[in-house]
């Protein structure tokens, strides 16, 4: 199988081999967390580490199963590895083995074991494994594929004319970035259906089952609702008040922690609004995105209604691919799509389809004109013609902002 190089993650991870501390890989199901543990093998082999000191076990397989037990996992890499001299392991999915909290510590305390988990739910690191190797490991957070990165896969593993960015990004925008998706020839049915078959499967491996939830389809209706309104502000109080609209009872707490173990699975991530003047979150209407676009379309199909959406969500994505704290601005009565935070580096960014009337033109620049600092703005849109300079605001392609590499 071809193995398609992420740089951007590999030079992370890289920096950290034979470090004394365990390179935790989190991210939603089939981002591709596995893929890089195959390329960080490679790595260690072109590095010169014989391989029978590598052992990289997935828990997603049934070949493993035998071994999903912390007790059963131990005898089997004192059986499998030297038992001098330094060891590289590389465990998938971590969390379907049991107590393997305890197992990590233990390869930790040894002292020779260089360790690599991935898994599907933040809660890797809550709990009892922040007890037991506090300040001894490294978080890599590992998203679908940008689309800088999708572009790679497409020239890998198609025929497509690549020359044509624009229809390239119309159909990342319909697909999104599940790297499955674009390493065979599929249709959009058969893309759309495999995209499917990834969401459910999060769903019931990693939400329904691990959090104990009981009544599945009220769970599915609460996500269903979470994804349909990506890039919309809205409460716990009002979902809950739209399925009693629907002649379903919900309590607005039920809610909350429907979408807490939602967002722990990385199905949904919350975005707080932040008060640009009053420099303070705000706890009211927050918003929500999705770990992969290409799930709203694969839900609901395409919709123009849906659309701005959909295009703040890659956006979003993309700033924290970048390493940026996303919040939504609130200044005045004005709402600023992202204000993105990193280190010292802010940048202030409206997302539109189009500019192209002037009632629109003024709404998304005149949020950005009534900050004050010199920090870059942008207005991101779909508009054939853009580049223009308007008191500072750049106004740019979503397609081509994506592309740059320097925001």
């Amino acid at each position: 199988m071809i193995v398609v190089d992420r740089p951007d993650y590999l030079k992370r991870i890289e920096a950290f081999i034979d470090a004394p501390v365990v390179k935790v890989l989190t991210g939603l199901r089939r981002s591709g967390k596995s893929r890089l543990l195959d390329l960080v093998v490679e790595r260690l082999i072109e590095r010169g580490i014989d391989s029978d000191r590598i052992v990289h076990l997935n828990f997603d397989s049934l070949e493993h199963a035998s071994l999903a037990s912390a007790e059963a996992l131990n005898d089997h890499l004192k059986k499998a590895l030297p038992a001098t001299g330094p060891v590289y392991v590389l465990l998938d999915e971590i969390q379907e083995v049991a107590n393997w909290e305890r197992l990590i510590n233990s390869l930790l305390v040894d002292g020779r074991t260089d360790l690599y988990i991935t898994g599907s739910n933040s809660r890797l690191l809550s709990g009892e494994l922040a007890t037991y190797i506090a300040g001894r490991f490294v978080t890599i957070d590992v998203w679908p594929l940008s689309f800088r990165e999708y572009l790679v896969f497409r020239q890998t593993f198609s025929a497509a004319n690549l020359d044509h960015a624009d229809a390239e990004f119309a159909r990342y925008l319909r697909l999104g970035g599940f790297p499955g998706v674009h390493m065979l020839p599929f249709d959009e049915t058969d893309a759309r259906s495999m995209i499917m078959d990834i969401y459910r499967s999060t769903l019931v491996r990693d939400v329904l089952t691990r959090n104990r939830i009981r009544d599945a389809d009220m769970f599915e209706r609460v996500a269903a609702f979470a994804i349909d309104n990506v890039g919309n502000p809205f409460s716990a109080r009002r979902v809950a008040d739209f399925m009693k609209s629907q002649r379903r009872s919900v309590s607005h707490e039920t809610v909350l922690n429907y979408l807490a173990a939602l967002e722990e699975a990385f199905v949904i991530a919350r975005v707080p609004r932040y008060d640009l003047h009053g420099k303070s979150l705000l706890a009211t209407d927050e918003k929500h995105f999705v770990g992969d676009h290409g799930i709203v379309n694969a839900l609901f199909g395409y919709s123009d209604q849906r659309l701005p959406g959909v295009l703040e969500n890659i956006v979003w994505a993309e700033l924290k691919r970048r390493g940026y704290d996303v919040t939504i601005g609130r200044i005045g009565g004005a709402e600023v799509d992202f204000v993105g935070r990193r280190a010292e580096d802010v940048v202030y960014i409206q997302v539109a389809a189009t500019i192209a009337s002037e009632e629109t033109y003024r709404r998304e620049h005149g949020s950005l004109q009534a900050i004050a600092d010199n920090h870059p703005k942008y207005v991101l849109t779909l508009d054939p013609i853009t580049g223009g300079n308007d008191n500072g605001i750049r106004h740019r392609k979503i397609a081509d902002f994506l592309l740059a590499d320097e925001i």
